[in-house]
């Protein structure tokens, strides 16, 4: 794992140029492998029609640097002016992960220039406009799916990679790498794993939306043979209303187990109306993804016992107590990928300008080692991720199969 652990005022100090953060990182820890199983096929390439290929006069540098030197020039696109305060919030919380991993390794070398992902795809579009008239060599971010989208013809066409967060698989490949957690990753995970403990008949609850149907969808494409199936499913509208009497509905499936795969408020108003509707926890078991890492879900009697596919908790336990060390307060969700995105920039950055962010080396079926586990990326630019089971108790989260360490298949 990526590490970091520095005192905040020096870190304060290091991450406030003009906009800027000048400061390096720890590099990936890759493991060997054997090559990855078939993945999706990745879109052909588009040839970049102006490659960044030099380094210019015009492209900004730091104080008493030789305007021939050639530095890591990194763009960073995000929300940093949401109206909305979580989001805000995490823009910052995102810049300041990104930052610990670049203080991390003490290359001075790497710069962080940052711009505005605003309120609307064409915000998006001119902020990558600027860090690529700055001379950005890779950009990590943006944040949503219609402002990488909209980014996606101008940096292909200066071949300029993007580490991006979003989870709309449609905009990744050609360049351009998704770092979030895709919800078919999930769902495999948990699926596959109910398979191996004895589970064959899956009922589904899922919401009429895309999210709901690219879930649903993997849940079946997971089940192996004959025997595998799914029998019931339930769409319900996404709404704390809309969610019960569905639920209460598909509590008398006669399947072994019912994957849930939405979290937050909708999973706990489900929770009671599955309770009422007669679900035996004993006889079905509860499947979710990482959605369902919330300290709230402990208090549902509905829940106990039951399996979900997240991140180990004990990564995000020591990447909260790192950043909760060097700013004072517990980072939100998804922070992790931007000081993930940043660890993976410095590791390759020690390579030829203009060459050492390539295709080849983001596509590394070892994979790379992250604050959240192992993670690599499949052809259509999507992260694979390793991923634990965590069951559900009254007193905490349990890991009942670890998440893997390597991307290495037994005997092979």
């Amino acid at each position: 794992m990526f590490g970091l652990s520095r005192q905040p005022a020096q870190a304060a100090r290091l991450f406030a140029i003009a906009g800027l953060a000048a400061i390096a990182l720890a590099g990936c820890v890759t493991k060997p492998v054997a090559p990855p199983p078939p993945v999706p096929v990745a879109a052909p390439e588009t040839p970049a029609g102006h490659p960044l290929t030099e380094n210019k006069p015009t492209f900004l540098n730091l104080p008493n640097v030789p305007g021939d030197h050639t530095p890591v020039r990194v763009g960073v696109i995000l929300p940093f002016t949401s109206g909305t305060p979580a989001v805000k919030l995490l823009a910052q919380a995102m810049l300041r992960s990104a930052q610990m991993a670049l203080y991390e390794s003490g290359n001075h070398d790497i710069i962080l220039m940052t711009a505005d992902e605003g309120s609307a795809p064409a915000d998006a579009a001119a902020a990558a406009n600027k860090l690529l008239d700055q001379g950005a060599e890779i950009i990590v971010g943006p944040l949503y799916g219609p402002s990488v989208k909209a980014i996606s013809s101008t940096v292909r066409d200066r071949g300029v990679p993007v580490l991006a967060f979003s989870t709309d698989r449609t905009v990744a490949g050609n360049g351009i790498y998704l770092m979030g957690f895709q919800p078919e990753g999930d769902t495999t995970r948990v699926v596959d794993y109910a398979l191996g403990q004895g589970k064959h008949s899956f009922a589904a609850l899922v919401p009429a939306t895309a999210f709901g149907e690219v879930t649903l969808a993997a849940l079946k494409a997971t089940l192996k043979d004959d025997k595998d199936k799914v029998a019931t499913v339930e769409r319900y509208d996404s709404t704390l209303d809309g969610v019960v009497a569905p639920a209460g509905r598909i509590a008398k499936t006669d399947a072994d187990a019912l994957f849930i795969p939405q979290g937050g408020g909708i999973l706990r108003a489900a929770s009671p109306a599955l309770t009422t509707g007669g679900l035996l926890p004993g006889k079905v078991k509860l499947l979710g993804t990482g959605q369902w890492n919330e300290t709230a879900n402990l208090a549902e009697s509905a829940l106990s016992g039951a399996w979900f596919a997240g991140p180990d908790p004990k990564d995000e336990i020591a990447f909260n107590a790192k950043y909760r060390e060097a700013f004072g307060v517990n980072p939100p969700p998804l922070a992790a990928l931007a000081y993930d995105a940043v660890s993976l920039v410095a590791a390759l950055a020690k390579g030829e300008p203009y060459k050492r962010f390539t295709r080849a080396a983001f596509a590394d079926p070892n994979g790379f080692s992250g604050a959240e586990g192992i993670f690599r990326f499949a052809p259509d630019g999507t992260a694979e991720r390793g991923l634990a089971i965590i069951a559900i108790a009254p007193d905490g989260f349990h890991v009942v199969d670890p998440a893997p360490t390597t991307f290495v298949k037994p005997g092979s």
